[in-house]
Formats: C-alpha cells, sequence, structure tokens
C-alpha cells in the first residue's frame, strides 16, 4: 500500500494533526471537489493508512474551495469510467463501504450534493457550516443514489423527508439538516475544520478500545438491514446504469441543456 501524497497538488492530502488525530482533505476545489478516479484511489489509501496506524484513533473528512463535494465528476461518467470511481473492496470514492474502526467525523462548507453527502452519511459524526447544504440530486440527471445515499439517508432524517430528497433530487439548507438531526454541529463559515478536530480531540482522549468496540455497536444497532439495502440497491442501480438516460445525463448537464429522458 503506497502512502497518500502530500504535496499541494495531490487530489487528496494527508495530515496528522497532533498525536492522534488524522485530517484528511479533498483537494480538487476547482471542480468542487467532484469524484474522479485518482480521488478514489487516494482516499482509500488514506482509509487503509488510518486503519493501520494505531496511533490514530480519530479522523477528520474535510475539503478546499466553497464545496464539500459535488459527488461524482460527471465527465468521468460521460467518458465512460463511472463504474471505476468505485473502488471494489471500499465502494464510491473509495470510502463509503471501507471497513473503518476508527470514527471518523465530514466538515462541510459548502454545498455536499449526490455522492459528496454519500460520503457524508458515510461519515459517523458530521459537522456543518452555516453555507452547507445537502443533496442527492442523481435522478435529475439519469443516476440513481447509489453509493448508500438513498437507503443511509433514512437513518438519520425522517422518512418523508428523506423520500422527498432522493426523488425530488432537491437539496437541504445546513441549518434545516442540524435540527432534523443529519448534522451533528452547526457552525459559523470558517469554523467547520476547527470544530471537527476538537471533537475528533475529544474522542482521543478516551480508551481506544471502549471508542472502538462502543462505535462497533452502536453502528450495529443503526445499519442491521445494511447487507439487504445493499443487495437491493446493486439491483436497482443495474437497472439504471443499463437505460440510455444515464449517458443522456450527464452528456446534458456537460452541454448545459435540459435532459430528454427515453426510459
Amino acid at each position: 500500500m503506497a502512502d497518500p501524497v502530500e504535496t499541494p497538488e495531490a487530489e487528496v492530502l494527508f495530515e496528522r494533526v497532533g498525536d492522534h488525530v488524522a485530517l484528511v482533505t479533498l483537494n480538487r476545489p476547482n471542480v468542487h471537489n467532484a469524484v474522479n478516479v485518482a480521488v478514489a484511489e487516494a482516499l482509500e489509501a488514506c482509509v487503509l493508512q488510518i486503519e493501520a496506524d494505531r496511533s490514530i484513533r480519530a479522523a477528520v473528512l474535510a475539503s478546499r474551495g466553497r464545496s464539500f463535494c459535488a459527488g461524482a465528476d460527471l465527465r468521468e461518467v460521460a467518458a465512460g469510467r463511472a463504474l471505476q470511481l468505485a473502488r471494489p473492496e471500499t465502494g464510491f470514492a473509495g470510502f463509503v463501504y471501507a471497513r473503518r474502526t476508527k470514527p471518523w467525523i465530514a466538515a462541510v462548507q459548502g454545498p455536499a450534493y449526490g455522492g459528496g453527502t454519500e460520503i457524508a452519511l458515510a461519515c459517523d459524526m458530521i459537522v456543518a457550516g452555516e453555507k452547507a447544504g445537502f443533496g442527492l440530486p442523481e435522478v435529475k440527471r439519469g443516476l440513481i443514489a447509489g453509493a448508500g445515499g438513498a437507503y443511509r439517508v433514512t437513518n438519520v432524517l425522517p422518512r418523508p423527508v428523506a423520500i422527498e430528497m432522493v426523488v425530488t433530487g432537491e437539496p437541504i439548507a445546513a441549518r434545516r439538516a442540524y435540527e432534523l438531526g443529519l448534522v451533528n454541529h452547526l457552525v459559523d463559515e470558517g469554523e467547520e475544520v476547527s470544530t471537527a478536530l476538537r471533537l475528533a480531540e475529544t474522542i482521543a482522549r478516551n480508551a481506544p478500545l471502549s471508542v472502538r468496540e462502543s462505535l462497533r455497536l452502536t453502528r450495529a444497532a443503526a445499519d442491521r438491514g445494511e447487507a439487504e439495502n445493499r443487495k437491493l440497491q446493486d439491483e436497482v442501480v443495474a437497472n439504471v446504469l443499463a437505460s440510455p438516460d444515464l449517458a443522456e445525463g450527464a452528456k446534458a448537464f456537460i452541454e448545459r441543456r435540459a435532459p430528454v429522458w427515453t426510459s
């Protein structure tokens, strides 16, 4: 396993904060931190490195720029590389299904849409700024929130709100997400990462084994239907990927026009 590259040009940055906290940062601000193949590979490498390092007890996932993550890079989708944005063992972005025994906190500034919301939902906690937003707009592009988002959102939001999100594709603002329980801490703009790091440091002061086992038990209670949900998700994703609407949605986005659905 290669260590993540830690230069300013890297698309995913890795940093140690103090003795026991890792900060992982998405670094494609010019494209709203959209996930390409390189991001998926690098983020997976970060997860594996953090799991292997016993001195790291908690991790924060942040991003640079005005957006947390716009989800899949639709230029990759239009080029036929949609399936490559998911790693074989860890799923979309090398993250959403990754085995993680340590707590992860998403520090969300600006929009987290599509796969960006799915990445945030895959974390254990979310700190969001006032300008953050969460949405699953895949249906607008002939896609589906097939990286856990369409079912995980029901774990944290009331069922009618979750359904509205996935079938309209419309986002919800950070304050409403906080009021509904999707967000742990709502903070002023610019304080997302510092607040998430303080939360991670609080966790890191506790007994590591107690934290890991408590997290394992709490996750299990919340995710007892994970296997069944993923099996159904695979079925519906296959149906969507077989549709010509998939390519049409991506092309329409790139060409800045309304899509013409055929299915």
